[in-house]
């Protein structure tokens, strides 16, 4: 993040206690996939044989660092509320399990080191977050939208936008006794 990119965070955090006073729910949603002008399908610079790291560094910085930067801000809001969640978007594509399959539903597609890492190391930092904070009864989960048609794909996604958020908002309004520290899509937990 910028230097002025830090400041939003907390701008952000400001405005929210002074219009609510706490923070009941902080869905990390901010994400780039790194790819070209054309798309998807536009993968310059992202193979690993080719990597340009300034793509990679682009990605990293909305999809990692954004993430704990935004965190960082609204925790001292999320420990005044009742009932805190952190749902953090992420991607059936960040589980090594399921892209390390020859033969799985990602074989067909190209190997990249800047998105799909990028939402593996989020999966990582939602672990972490979720070890930290659970003695404080914040709930940390990840949530794989699924092929949502949105900006990011160039709306070639066969999923929408509602259908996507359905898990987002399963674990935004978990119980007390709710999961911490998973990754999860519509059908339940997906493996690591």
């Amino acid at each position: 993040m910028q230097p002025h990119g830090r400041l939003l965070p907390v701008a952000a955090a400001r405005w929210v206690e002074g219009r609510f006073g706490r923070l009941d729910v902080l869905v990390n949603n901010a994400g780039i996939s790194g790819a070209g002008p054309a798309g998807p399908a536009d993968l310059r610079g992202q193979l690993p044989s080719t990597a340009d790291l300034n793509v990679v560094r682009a990605v990293l910085e909305t999809n990692v660092f954004g993430v704990i930067a935004v965190t960082s801000a609204m925790l001292p809001l999320l420990r005044r509320s009742p009932a805190p969640r952190i749902v953090n978007l992420t991607s059936d594509a960040a589980s090594l399990t399921l892209t390390s399959d020859p033969d799985g539903r990602f074989a067909g597609l190209p190997p990249v080191v800047a998105y799909s890492p990028s939402k593996t190391a989020l999966n990582a930092l939602t672990v972490q977050y979720a070890n930290e904070l659970r003695k404080d009864g914040i709930l940390v989960n990840a949530a794989a939208p699924g092929f949502c048609a949105t900006d990011i794909n160039h709306h070639t996604g066969h999923r929408t936008a509602a259908q996507g958020a359905a898990v987002v908002v399963r674990l935004a309004t978990l119980g007390a006794d709710g999961p911490t520290g998973g990754f999860f899509g519509e059908e339940g937990p997906i493996p690591w």
